[in-house]
């Protein structure tokens, strides 16, 4: 898979939980991401921050990506979140996505113990990540979550291991964005922010990777295309749709609103797990307003 780049907009899909059993339900989970992919992105990412993956179990994960792999065409990318508290987690996830399709792996830093972390035992973990990868691996920069921002420096003394080909950046800071994408010129560098999938395109990243693709999937694509058509001007219209659907739901209501965003669309959300929280019904409201406008 590392003959073609990665590159164009990928969902970081929703895990659908039943709404009795709580159990990952394989029916939603397939009809959803067909109907992504109809609408137009390129791939989507199993098991990353919107997917509620620091809720999941092992089994779980591996099942997600051998159901996604059935259902996804050949020229679909599939990804798998795979970053974990140890090393040793993160490799066994790693293995056993490769093993059932994945097409490339991100990989978020250890958080929990973030002050113990130095520069140099990150960049360690990262490479004994990419070392035991039969897949490529992307660097995952989620500081929210994490706590623990990467440098663009530790992307420079990165980008010389073969097995490391990107990174996706949450920051959400367009200036963070733009030293990645200069720190590693070979690399795949997405966006994980919906508001700036404009501006990532303009610093020359090769796409994004956005929650917000979940729900407004068709306006993501558009976005991407009408940008590589060198229509700069629809695109900048386009984004600007965008913006409000990213900063409103996917910003201030995380899994839970990319759900209910869901739900209104016709697709399957449906609830979060414990102990995340359902969105309250006045945001439910405000959600579906928001993507019906």
């Amino acid at each position: 898979m590392t003959e073609r780049q990665l590159a164009g907009v990928l969902a970081p899909i929703t895990t659908p939980f039943d709404s009795a059993t709580g159990d990952v339900a394989p029916v939603h989970l397939r009809h959803n991401v067909s109907r992504l992919i109809a609408a137009g992105l390129d791939g989507v990412v199993v098991a990353g921050s919107t997917g509620e993956s620091a809720l999941l179990d092992a089994d779980e994960q591996r099942r997600m990506v051998a159901w996604v792999r059935e259902v996804l065409p050949d020229k679909s990318w599939l990804v798998v979140g795979t970053g974990a508290e140890s090393t040793r987690q993160a490799v066994a996830l790693t293995r056993a996505a490769a093993a059932e399709g994945a097409d490339a792996v991100l990989a978020r830093p250890p958080g929990y113990f973030s002050t113990a972390v130095s520069p140099a035992s990150l960049g360690d973990y990262f490479r004994a990540v990419a070392d035991a990868s039969p897949v490529p691996v992307l660097v995952y920069n989620i500081p929210k979550y994490t706590h623990l921002p990467i440098a663009a420096g530790l992307l420079q003394r990165l980008a010389a291991h073969p097995n490391i080909v990107g990174v996706k950046d949450s920051s959400g800071d367009a200036k963070n964005l733009a030293a990645y994408r200069d720190a590693a010129p070979d690399w795949s560098v997405f966006v994980g922010s919906g508001a700036l999938l404009y501006a990532a395109l303009e610093l020359g990243c090769e796409g994004g990777i956005l929650a917000v693709a979940c729900f407004a999937a068709a306006l993501c694509a558009e976005v991407l295309g009408a940008f590589r058509a060198g229509d700069r001007a629809r695109a900048g219209r386009l984004q600007e749709r965008l913006v409000p659907l990213d900063r409103e739901i996917v910003g201030k209501l995380g899994p839970g609103g990319v759900k209910a965003a869901m739900d209104a669309v016709g697709l399957y959300g449906g609830p979060v797990r414990a102990p995340l929280a359902p969105v309250v019904a006045a945001d439910r409201e405000r959600v579906a307003r928001l993507v019906a406008a």
